[in-house]
């Protein structure tokens, strides 16, 4: 019974330290500084965010 505390104690540090970790690998997925600007646009033209027009000419700036 003395030691069921300090087990408990070990699982629960586990658990957080888990949490932890996994939190810290979803931010570095959706880190911005992984895309380039022309992925920045395709997500938002496929978004609706922006139209095809704009589109196009935000591409073609980004080409010259």
């Amino acid at each position: 019974m003395g030691l069921g505390w300090f087990i408990g104690l070990i699982i629960l540090v586990a658990a957080i330290l888990i949490i932890i970790w996994a939190v810290n690998q979803n931010r570095k997925t959706d880190l911005p500084g992984d895309k380039t600007p022309l992925d920045i646009l395709k997500e938002r033209y496929a978004r609706g965010e922006i139209d095809k027009q704009e589109y196009e000419e935000k591409k073609k700036d980004l080409s010259s």
